[in-house]
């Protein structure tokens, strides 16, 4: 593998999906996957634990480019996984995700009870609905035994929902309504 196969493999992947491109020749075959392999891992486009069948086969070429350059079109503006490192400890974030479901089950037998106050309880749910995406979003992004390619979409949806200043300073909201809290006192 040479620096011009590292430039091709970023030309192929970086290019829109749908434009064909001729397999490689069989002789030419493991110098472009390795150098495709490298790349596309470089660009946190393909997970290392992918690379026994994503460019596997010669003969799976176009429709594995065809794959990655779709991954690669949707994760361009997408955090890198390095992201994650300043996000809470998956553990914790479990609990708290715990706690955000038991407050909803709590909720929702209230809500039922309480039918004159549904509509209020009903705000409430969907709060702690919104904080538990987050919330998800944080624990997929810290889980280090899925693809790079989902801890990745999870930090885009997290910088998308928390916004661009809140995201850069790992500012995150509780995880539960706490503001339902004190009014109830």
């Amino acid at each position: 593998m040479t620096a011009y196969d590292l430039i091709v493999a970023t030309a192929l992947l970086s290019a829109p999906p749908g434009i064909p491109e001729e397999p490689p020749t069989p002789d030419r075959w493991p110098a472009v996957q390795e150098a495709l392999h490298k790349t596309a891992i470089r660009l946190e486009i393909l997970d290392e634990r992918e690379t026994r069948y994503v460019l596997a086969r010669v003969e799976d070429f176009e429709s594995d480019l065809e794959l990655l350059r779709r991954r690669y079109q949707e994760l361009r503006d997408a955090p890198l996984v390095a992201d994650s490192d300043r996000l809470p400890a998956r553990d914790a974030v479990n609990q708290l995700i715990q706690f955000n479901r038991t407050y909803r089950v709590y909720l929702e037998g209230r809500q039922v009870w309480e039918a004159d106050r549904a509509d209020v309880i009903g705000v409430a749910l969907a709060e702690t609905d919104r904080l538990y995406r987050v919330w998800d979003a944080v624990r997929d992004a810290r889980c280090e035994f899925y693809y790079v390619t989902v801890r990745r979409q999870a930090l885009k949806r997290l910088r998308d929902t928390l916004g661009e200043t809140a995201y850069s300073t790992a500012e995150l909201p509780p995880h539960v309504p706490a503001w339902r809290f004190l009014e109830a006192r």
